[in-house]
């Protein structure tokens, strides 16, 4: 009796008890749920908090985005899409890569008014709030997934994924898939990692339809097979198939097949390799200070857990292995185009804290038990500064977007004095979200990605380039032969393209603002 109480009462047993010895099974479903409530709640309000620094959605695309949920709520699941005639999403040939997102913002976009009644100020609104929920679940299941592994305070690690990188939070705002896509990822490596192959297939099936880089999910199986082979001499053949298989049934069983597969290859292959045409600013890396700038606390916690494996005094496992060649993956394609920012801080993040697992349950072995509760305090403590710096340069990046107001007026008029169906010739591609989401009466030029012109029609696309850099010195004649359009809409920064237009007697100037001059074609 004597040596069992002073068994109980050593302080090496009470740190074992508290850490050890199980709760009831309400207890802990209890505290799993008060966790889960806890990490949504703060996820949720970092990200608005970011969100909600200026009134304006993050980069471009979203806008069109939103209108597309906006649509399809009004119009079915797959909306009709004249609107790019003169590219490879014209009306015979269009396929919807997002169509799953576009379902999700839908519900978001439900309540929202036509643009043209309220400005454009409900389906902001609606686009900002779907953009704030979507990430907090991706980074629930980036808890989760570490939960799954056994990593002790999992909770705290995930709160490290709001201090990790300022242009991964800016990304992760962005009304666009890639925090879905992100979702998709890690559920996807949980499962692999918990054995759990079979249900790859439904989620290959749900990515394809989702977005169009699921072929990422076959590069995490393709990493968890070779960490198979290497620790375990197995080939886990079903990690690869089952995905496979999903994804393969996703591009058939689609209702914009066989137009999915015609678009999936030009829309992929230009970006693989060297293109002369001038794409999104996403497509191009970084510069080596920018990209320490806006991510150093990613790539130093993937540093600290490189010297992690060199601490540990057992070989490394395959969950941390697995994280790792999906880090050293993403990190790689990072250094070839700023948006994978979107997928390599999370990872290293998840790479450092199953690294350092060991190490930190080695420490806590034998300690006191008021060590084990004050050690996620510290924890927490540590990612303060991060925290703050991270959140701050995000919401300041997300106040540098141009005003969500900026083309409305001009949009607008364009909708009230031309008549439906009207061609517009742009002179800048990324200006077509801008005008899709307040005008869907008319169609334009190009939108959304300057290739699907090209892919479209080579020829075309250069006199398009031509007339646009003001090297046309009647562009009216151009313009009116060989895209048919009504009207043209530039922004004031074309400078040559004005020049010349001013001595066009085919174009009369009917409007203009401060962000915009419109022309009708005469």
């Amino acid at each position: 009796m004597f040596k069992r109480k002073q068994l109980i009462d050593t302080p090496a047993t009470l740190a074992e008890t508290a850490v050890s010895v199980p709760s009831s099974p309400a207890r802990l479903n209890f505290r799993l749920l008060t966790t889960a409530g806890l990490l949504l709640v703060l996820f949720i309000g970092f990200l608005a908090y970011v969100q909600f620094g200026t009134d304006a959605l993050a980069g471009n695309d979203g806008y069109y985005h939103i209108k597309m949920g906006w649509l399809m709520g009004r119009e079915g699941l797959t909306p009709d899409f004249p609107y790019l005639p003169q590219t490879i999403l014209n009306a015979d040939a269009f396929y919807d890569h997002h169509l799953l997102y576009h379902v999700y913002l839908a519900i978001f976009a439900a309540f929202a008014p036509d643009p043209a009644i309220d400005g454009g100020a409900g389906l902001t609104l609606a686009a900002k709030i779907a953009s704030i929920l979507l990430p907090a679940l991706a980074f629930m299941a980036l808890w989760w997934l570490l939960r799954g592994q056994g990593v002790r305070f999992a909770a705290v690690w995930a709160v490290g994924l709001t201090a990790v990188s300022a242009a991964f939070l800016y990304r992760m705002s962005m009304p666009r898939a890639q925090s879905a896509s992100l979702l998709v990822l890690a559920l996807g490596l949980h499962w692999l990692l918990q054995g759990r192959y079979r249900r790859l297939l439904p989620l290959g099936f749900v990515y394809v339809w989702l977005y169009n880089a699921f072929p990422l999910l076959l590069v995490v199986a393709g990493v968890y097979v070779a960490a198979s082979w290497l620790l375990e001499r197995r080939f886990v053949w079903q990690a690869v198939v089952y995905p496979a298989a999903g994804i393969a049934l996703g591009v058939v069983i689609n209702p914009y097949f066989p137009e999915n597969v015609t678009f999936i290859i030009q829309h992929l292959l230009p970006k693989l390799g060297e293109s002369a045409t001038q794409v999104g600013n996403e497509w191009y890396p970084y510069e080596t200070a920018t990209l320490l700038q806006n991510s150093g606390f990613a790539l130093a916690v993937f540093v600290l857990g490189i010297f992690g494996l060199g601490w540990r005094t057992k070989r490394i496992d395959k969950a941390t292995l697995v994280v790792l060649g999906t880090a050293v993956f993403f990190g790689f394609l990072l250094f070839r185009s700023r948006r994978f920012v979107e997928y390599f801080p999370a990872f290293a993040l998840l790479f450092a804290a199953l690294s350092l697992a060991p190490l930190l349950e080695e420490w806590l072995a034998g300690k006191r038990a008021i060590f084990y509760r004050l050690t996620p305090l510290v924890m927490l403590l540590v990612l303060a500064y991060p925290t703050a710096q991270t959140l701050l340069a995000a919401r300041d990046d997300l106040a540098g977007s141009k005003p969500a107001d900026q083309y409305a007026a001009a949009a607008l008029w364009l909708r009230d004095h031309s008549d439906p169906g009207v061609r517009i010739f742009q002179t800048d591609w990324d200006d077509f979200t801008r005008l899709f989401f307040y005008n869907t009466e008319a169609v334009y030029t190009a939108g959304l990605d300057p290739t699907y012109m090209e892919l479209y029609d080579a020829d075309l696309y250069a006199e398009w380039v031509q007339v646009t850099k003001g090297k046309v010195d009647l562009p009216s004649e151009l313009i009116k032969a060989r895209f048919g359009s009504d009207f043209v809409f530039t922004d004031l920064k074309h400078e040559n393209f004005l020049e010349k237009a001013a001595g066009d007697p085919g174009l009369e100037e009917v409007y203009r603002d401060e962000y915009a001059v419109i022309f009708a074609v005469r």
